[in-house]
């Protein structure tokens, strides 16, 4: 016991010594003896050393470097960066998806365990030559948007290149004419992006989304929750049918511009349909895989949203809770992670200039981590796509 007690006190004692030793109040939240950018050159290259330790270290999305880009690293620049939104408030069933951003980013942390090269997509995000940061999480609320906004308004790391084919000059294909970078939101429920389209729709107008979903989300607050007061007519079921209504999202005139994919909900009956009809989405059934396949869904996308900038939101119930349990509101008879993953490698080429993951509650999960694991998988093939286009046309 008189041993026990000594190591105590002295563990104690090293341990105020540490702490008074930090004179840096801005430092003061960092362990001691940490890398400020963990691991950052040492991304395995083509037939380098891999199967590191990933799972030491702080956690962050892919060992990114971590840059508190909303406080006093503001003036860092960056082209993607992740960042958290720990909200869960907007759910109708099963809460818990504000741990989501935590859980995704434990998930993650094998994506570099063999390099991070994409095979099918052949790209390394990781080495691509553009700056990727983990932004950690935002103090999030759905009906803020500035911290995103600030995010997406900086100006990027990188500047655009020249075309590939001609060599001309690429131009940014956003509304103000500004070359912006993008953001990558890890969720929270669907209800935050409301506040997202707001934030996007600031730099490149009504947008086009691309949606996987079970749900459609453009519910009427009458139907969905029934709307007892007017902060509850927003939740995670009718933010789009918001985002319509507020002309964030290229509806109505604009051809085909919307794409849920994925769905497979009840209903209360039709006049749900003829609602999602009227605010401006298309819909792919999920069921539709067996008769058409991953490519025929992929093709249905691309011929809808075309080469206009678009947003893509994922949900991780449009995977079937056989593959990812833990979420809010999981719907059977949906797609496997290997068959969205296929889905989302056919939008390479597409300027996506954002995006995000949410409904992921980690503590219905199984031990092996199957939800958060599918999570940053899903998310490692939206980078993928992301790095090898860049949000830029040749002027015409």
């Amino acid at each position: 016991m008189v041993l026990k007690f000594t190591l105590l006190c002295l563990f104690v004692l090293s341990f105020g010594m540490a702490c008074v030793g930090h004179d840096d109040h801005d430092e003061d939240q960092i362990p001691m003896g940490y890398v400020r950018f963990p691991y950052q050159a040492t991304y395995p290259g083509d037939n380098s050393v891999t199967a590191d330790a990933i799972f030491s270290g702080i956690t962050t999305f892919a060992r990114l470097p971590w840059v508190k880009c909303l406080t006093n690293e503001k003036h860092v620049p960056f082209d993607i960066a992740f960042i958290g939104a720990p909200f869960d408030t907007g759910t109708s069933y099963r809460p818990g998806a504000r741990f989501g951003p935590s859980g995704i980013r434990a998930g993650s942390r094998r994506l570099t365990l063999y390099g991070g090269y994409n095979v099918p997509l052949e790209v390394n995000p990781f080495l691509s030559g553009l700056k990727i940061v983990d932004c950690g999480d935002i103090p999030v609320t759905p009906y803020d948007n500035t911290g995103h906004r600030a995010l997406l308004h900086r100006t990027p790391y990188s500047a655009l290149p020249n075309d590939t084919l001609t060599g001309s000059p690429l131009v940014p294909i956003s509304q103000d004419g500004k070359h912006h970078p993008r953001v990558i939101t890890l969720g929270g429920d669907h209800t935050i992006v409301l506040p997202l389209l707001r934030s996007i729709h600031s730099a490149y107008g009504p947008i086009s989304v691309i949606h996987f979903d079970s749900h459609m989300d453009t519910w009427k607050p009458s139907v969905f929750g029934g709307a007892p007061s007017e902060r509850a007519a927003i939740n995670h079921g009718t933010y789009f049918y918001w985002a319509s209504r507020e002309g964030l999202i290229a509806n109505g005139s604009s051809i085909a511009s919307i794409h849920h994919g994925a769905i497979r909900t009840t209903l209360s009956g039709p006049a749900d349909y003829a609602n999602d009809d009227e605010s401006g989405f298309q819909r792919i059934e999920a069921r539709e895989i067996d008769t058409i396949g991953t490519s025929g869904i992929i093709e249905k996308i691309r011929s809808t949203v075309g080469d206009r900038p678009v947003y893509l939101s994922i949900d991780i119930d449009s995977i079937d809770p056989a593959f990812a349990p833990a979420t809010g509101t999981p719907e059977t008879g949906g797609w496997s992670t290997r068959e969205l993953r296929t889905i989302l490698r056919g939008l390479d080429g597409l300027y996506i200039v954002s995006a995000d993951i949410v409904e992921v509650a980690p503590a219905y999960d199984t031990n092996a981590e199957l939800t958060t694991m599918a999570a940053a998988d899903v998310l490692f093939e939206v980078l993928s796509v992301m790095v090898k286009t860049p949000l830029g046309k040749v002027a015409e």
